[in-house]
């Protein structure tokens, strides 16, 4: 067990304790308040446009939390240190998560504006081809847990796996879809042209990006618990 990540865990420990649940509640709060009863509603899509709030903000966080799991993969390449490759795996979990949940919101907010549940635009294949690689990552981890060898490979998996990111951000500019280039768009009319919507759209990106890290967190003292707990039978049985 690593010292230093502990004793850095244990700093930490008064801020995902408090803080972060506190920050999560709050931000959360506001956002269900701000979307569901504030912001007017668009004037061509309706109600159903208010799902947009969470769906753009669970791709851009999971996005972000693969991305961590690349580099605190190659950072337990380089060092073999197990706090990084903690963090990987909490990482990619709760990433995993905001991915299902985006691949759930998405056809809801299809099926009126498209007149189907899925269709296999560009966009939308990049993101199941990216589920399946860390929903793979975190199976080979289970599968070989304990061979270092095995550990290795799915840390290595988890770095390749980031590149699918920047093919799912351009697709819609790189191949011809029906799925929106909803913050990047060229057309001058488009984004969020009402004041509450723009609030309504930071305050739930905040609050969704506290509720991943409280997870994160949450996830990977579990982890360290269980390591802690399989050290001390491992000992018992020697003793």
């Amino acid at each position: 067990m690593s010292t230093d990540g502990d004793s850095r865990a244990a700093r930490l420990k008064p801020w995902s304790d408090v803080a972060l649940p506190a920050l999560t509640g709050v931000t959360m709060l506001a956002a269900v308040i701000m979307v569901f009863w504030v912001v007017p509603n668009e004037k061509i899509q309706g109600v159903v446009q208010r799902i947009f709030y969470f769906h753009v903000h669970l791709a851009w966080m999971c996005f972000g939390g693969f991305v961590f799991v690349a580099g605190a993969s190659a950072w337990y390449l380089k060092t073999g240190s197990p706090v990084a490759d903690r963090y990987a795996e909490a990482n990619a979990e709760v990433g995993l998560l905001y991915t299902t949940l985006m691949l759930w919101t998405g056809p809801l907010w299809a099926r009126p504006i498209w007149g189907v549940w899925w269709t296999w635009d560009p966009r939308l294949t990049m993101t199941i081809v990216l589920w399946v690689i860390y929903a793979a990552y975190l199976m080979l981890r289970r599968l070989g847990e304990g061979d270092e060898t095995i550990m290795r490979y799915a840390a290595v998996l988890g770095i390749v796996g980031v590149l699918d990111i920047p093919l799912l951000v351009l697709a819609v500019r790189l191949w011809r879809g029906i799925h929106p280039a909803v913050m990047i768009s060229d057309d001058p009319e488009a984004g969020l042209r009402n004041a509450a919507m723009k609030w309504a759209f930071a305050i739930s990106g905040v609050g969704l990006g506290f509720l991943f890290a409280w997870l994160v967190s949450l996830r990977v003292r579990f982890t360290t618990v269980d390591q802690e707990l399989a050290v001390l039978a491992a000992e018992k049985e020697h003793t």
